[in-house]
């Protein structure tokens, strides 16, 4: 009787050891699956002609995937990454509150502040205009054709859109909330007013740095995967000490002035918004993407035939034809 009423309780226990060991093998066979996956792609890079060329791989993909992102999705994203920004502004203007007026190192310690918007965004993956969108232009110069023209242009116009509305946003709820004291909104203005200071084609010169530099930091950004912190506060506070203009950090700043009525909309628009904008794209596209493209285009003649590239394409082909 005794070893009849042990018979069920051995039967469950070897289901579940067995259970147990088919989740575990399973559990390996997925790792092993995984570890497999970068192996490849570890090999891919290894085939890659010159670090340029992986870089520009890496870039490359991501820009594709971000040309194939749903408008409302991408629209969202523009505007968190608008409020984000104005977090620059926000940083900056307690600085400057609380530090000695008219000294080199209060400017030097207040520009710190304007990092702040960059590394969340960043860091938060949001979508920033001369950021994200540099990435984009990529494909575009990989596989000229219209498609890759009218997806480029939407992801630049759904992205500066609602980093601007974003921005706006931002300013003016600091402006009609009670979330600063006077000082500090004092030195929102200050920091407005002396943008605006730069005539038209200042706005445009200094956007043009002020792109490249961003583009820079986009491109260095896959090597440095452990320090993208300090890459990202190094380059933006050379940003904000050489008082070089960016369409969304100044339009967090300018909109302050026009929402409190000391610049017009004209003035953002045509002094400050179209001058920065031609420059941001001058120097973030035509002058850093292109370069960058240009370095490794005689390593991709292939790649066209590719969507995924020239060199991950040729691996392919070759894998079929091994086998």
């Amino acid at each position: 009787m005794g070893s009849d009423n042990n018979a069920p309780s051995n039967q469950a226990s070897d289901e579940q050891h067995e259970a147990s060991a088919k989740a575990q093998a399973r559990d390996e066979q997925e790792k092993a699956l995984e570890s497999q996956n970068e192996g490849s792609e570890a090999l891919d890079t290894k085939n890659l002609p010159s670090q340029a060329a992986a870089v520009h791989e890496r870039l490359r993909i991501d820009g594709e995937k971000e040309l194939e992102r749903d408008t409302f999705a991408l629209m969202w994203s523009a505007i968190a990454a608008g409020i984000s920004m104005s977090a620059s502004m926000m940083a900056k203007g307690v600085l400057h509150t609380h530090l000695p007026p008219d000294s080199g190192v209060s400017f030097l310690i207040e520009n710190l502040g304007y990092t702040l918007g960059f590394i969340i965004v960043i860091l938060a993956r949001q979508q920033l205009f001369t950021e994200n969108t540099v990435t984009a232009v990529l494909p575009a110069m990989s596989h000229p054709n219209l498609k890759n023209l009218i997806c480029l242009l939407r992801l630049w116009g759904v992205v500066l859109l609602g980093n601007i509305v974003g921005a706006g946003l931002a300013a003016f709820t600091f402006l009609h909330l009670p979330m600063f004291t006077t000082e500090v909104s004092e030195s929102f203005v200050t920091i407005g007013e002396h943008v605006m200071e730069n005539s038209a084609f200042e706005m445009f010169a200094k956007g043009i740095v002020a792109g490249w530099l961003i583009a820079t930091l986009v491109w260095v950004m896959p090597s440095v995967e452990q320090a993208k912190v300090w890459i990202i506060l190094i380059v933006t506070y050379f940003v904000a000490i050489g008082e070089f203009t960016h369409i969304i950090v100044g339009s967090s700043e300018v909109l302050y002035l026009v929402f409190d009525g000391k610049a017009t909309w004209g003035d953002f628009l045509f002094h400050f918004g179209l001058p920065t904008l031609f420059g941001n794209i001058m120097g973030g596209t035509f002058i850093f993407a292109l370069i960058s493209h240009a370095q490794i285009r005689n390593d991709m003649d292939v790649q066209r035939q590719g969507k995924r590239g020239a060199w991950l394409y040729k691996q392919r082909v070759n894998g079929k034809r091994s086998k």
